[in-house]
C-alpha cells in the first residue's frame, strides 16, 4: 500500500496561516472605489476558490484523504476509501486452510444448484427455493460469518453447498471456491490479470456461472475459463477479446456467461459476427457468433418473449432477441443510454410478451412489447418515461410493479402503465432482490435492508451494517444462506425460515 509522505510543520503552518493573512490583505486594499471594490470583490472569489483547492490538494497529497467514486456525482472526498486488503486476505487464508482441505458432507445444502449465476436462476433477481425469514430483529442478523475478500465487483455462483466468485489478489485474478457454511476457502485458480480504472478501481467485474460440475468465469480483460468446481483444475481457458478481436470497454468486461444447452454465452464486442459468440460448455469449441456492434455492460439472458425461447442481449445501440440454435436475430429495439455510455441493467421480464430497460445519466425506462405474425417477430415501444433510471443497478418485477433504484432512491412504478407508485429511501447505488415476497436491498455503503414490496406505501423494516465500505456488488441466496461482497469483505446470512 502506498505510504504518503508526512508534511513536515512549517508547510503545515503555511498552508493554514499564510492564505488567510493573504485573503485580508487582498480584501483591505480593495476598498477604495467602486472598480477596486468590485475587482477585489471578484479577486476574493477567486482567491477563496484556488485557496479551497490548494488546501484539498495537500490534504490528498500528505494525508490519508482520498477520492471515491459512489455512484453519483460529484465524488466524495473520504479517509476511508474501500481498498482491497491484500495482507489480510493472505493472512486470514494462510491460517484458515491449516490442515486437510475437507469437504461437509452432511451439510443441509450440498445438493443444492439454484442460485448459479448472476441474479439468480433467470438472472431475474428471484429467489424462491425455500420460504426465508422476513422477520428479521431490530438489530440486524448475526452474520454465521464474516471475512476478508479480494477486491472487485462480482457477485456469487452458489452450486452443491459451496460459494464461487473471482476476485483481485494483487497482480492476478483468482477465481475462488469457498464452503458456504464456513467461509473456508476449498481452492483459488490465480492466473495473471489486473485491470484499474479511476472511478470503479481494481478487480474482475463479471459473476461466476456454475452448471454441472463446472464454473465459468470471465475476467475483467477477457480471460475465460472452464474449471472443475470440486477441484478448481483447468478444463480449457481462451481470450474472448483476442480470439474475437474485439477491444476491452471503458469499465471492462462485465456480462456474465451463460450456459443454455450445451452453449456457452459471452458478449466480447468484435465486428463481423463476433458481438455474441456461442463455445461448447465442454470443450470450449466455437458453435456459433452473431452481430457486429460493441459490447455493452449486461449479461446475456435466456428468455420465453411472444412464445419463442431466445436469447435477449443488449449491445451498443440496441437489443435484439437472438436463436438460440444459430444466433441469428429474431428482432431489435433500438436502446441508446445518454452521455455516451451503454446498457448496464438487466432487462426486466414484465408478461409473456413485455420487458422493461433503464439506464441512468437522464435516459429513463421504456417497456418493449414484442409479437410474432407470420412475417416473423417485431418489437415495439410500449411505454416510455423517466420514472425509473437504473445506473447499475437492475430492477425487479412482483405482482404488477417494477421495484428498483431510481439513481440511489428506491421507487415503486406500475408495470403495465409506467406510473410511479412511490420514491422514497436512498439505498445509495446498492443491489435489490426479491425473496419471500420482499425487497432484501444491499445498500451501496454495505447496509443491508428489507423492504415491504407493496405498491401502497415505501416501508423498511430493519437496515442494519452486513459489510463495510463501497458496496457495489449483487448479494446471492442459495440453500437459505444469503451471501454479500464488496472489494473488501464478504459476509453470510442465514435467512432461511424455521432453522
Amino acid at each position: 500500500m502506498t505510504v504518503k509522505p508526512k508534511v513536515p510543520m512549517r508547510v503545515r503552518l503555511a498552508t493554514l496561516l499564510l492564505p488567510p493573512l493573504g485573503l485580508i490583505l487582498l480584501w483591505r486594499s480593495s476598498q477604495v472605489g467602486l472598480f477596486r471594490k468590485l475587482f477585489g470583490t471578484f479577486g476574493v472569489l477567486l482567491y477563496c476558490i484556488v485557496y479551497a483547492a490548494l488546501i484539498i490538494w495537500l490534504l490528498l497529497r500528505f494525508t490519508p484523504l482520498e477520492v471515491e467514486w459512489r455512484g453519483g456525482f460529484p465524488p466524495v472526498l473520504t479517509f476511508h476509501k474501500t481498498h482491497p486488503n491484500y495482507e489480510a486476505v493472505e493472512a486470514h487464508r494462510a491460517r484458515r486452510t491449516e490442515g486437510p482441505a475437507t469437504l461437509a458432507t452432511n451439510a443441509p445444502i450440498a445438493l443444492s444448484c439454484y442460485w448459479s449465476g448472476f441474479r439468480g436462476p433467470n438472472r431475474d433477481g428471484h429467489y424462491t427455493e425455500l420460504p426465508i425469514r422476513t422477520n428479521w430483529p431490530a438489530a440486524g442478523l448475526r452474520p454465521l460469518w464474516r471475512q476478508p475478500i479480494g477486491g472487485g465487483y462480482a457477485s456469487f455462483a452458489i452450486g452443491e453447498g459451496h460459494a464461487f466468485t473471482i476476485e483481485q489478489r494483487r497482480e492476478s485474478e483468482a477465481i475462488t471456491c469457498y464452503e458456504v457454511e464456513t467461509g473456508r476457502e476449498l481452492w483459488a485458480r490465480s492466473y495473471p490479470a489486473f485491470f484499474t480504472e479511476s472511478m470503479g478501481g481494481e478487480g474482475p467485474r463479471a459473476t461466476p456461472t456454475y452448471d454441472e460440475g463446472r464454473i465459468y468465469s470471465l475476467g475483467a480483460t477477457g480471460e475465460l475459463y472452464c474449471l472443475d468446481a470440486a477441484t478448481g483444475n483447468v478444463l480449457w481457458r481462451k481470450n474472448i477479446l483476442t480470439e474475437n478481436g474485439a477491444m476491452n470497454l471503458t469499465w471492462a468486461q462485465s456480462a456474465s456467461p451463460l450456459v443454455v444447452e450445451e452453449k456457452l454465452i459471452v458478449a466480447p464486442g468484435g465486428a463481423n459476427g463476433k458481438s455474441v459468440v456461442a463455445y461448447h460448455k465442454i470443450s470450449g469449441e466455437r458453435i456459433w457468433g452473431s452481430l457486429n456492434e460493441d459490447a455493452a455492460y449486461s449479461s446475456p439472458m435466456r428468455v420465453t418473449l411472444a412464445g419463442q425461447p431466445q436469447l435477449l442481449v443488449a449491445v451498443l445501440d440496441r437489443v435484439v432477441g437472438l436463436k438460440i440454435e444459430d444466433g441469428s436475430v429474431l428482432w431489435e429495439f433500438p436502446w441508446t443510454v445518454q452521455m455516451n455510455n451503454r446498457n448496464v441493467a438487466q432487462p426486466v421480464i414484465l408478461a409473456t410478451n413485455r420487458f422493461l430497460l433503464s439506464a441512468g445519466y437522464g435516459t429513463g425506462c421504456v417497456a418493449v412489447e414484442v409479437t410474432r405474425s407470420e412475417n416473423g417477430f417485431a418489437a415495439r415501444e410500449a411505454w416510455r418515461n423517466k420514472n425509473l433510471k437504473n445506473k447499475f443497478n437492475s430492477s425487479v418485477f412482483m405482482e404488477g410493479h417494477v421495484y428498483g433504484l431510481d439513481e440511489n432512491i428506491l421507487a415503486c412504478i406500475d408495470a403495465g402503465t409506467g406510473a410511479r407508485r412511490w420514491k422514497a429511501g436512498r439505498y445509495d447505488y446498492g443491489q435489490v432482490l426479491v425473496a419471500g415476497g420482499q425487497l432484501i436491498v444491499l445498500c451501496g455503503n454495505g447496509d443491508l435492508a428489507i423492504v415491504l414490496a407493496t405498491p401502497e406505501k415505501h416501508e423498511e423494516l430493519v437496515r442494519f451494517p452486513a459489510v463495510s465500505g463501497k458496496t457495489w456488488n449483487h448479494p446471492a441466496i442459495g440453500g437459505g444462506y444469503l451471501l454479500v461482497r464488496n472489494a473488501l469483505e464478504m459476509a453470510c446470512f442465514d435467512i432461511a425460515a424455521g432453522r
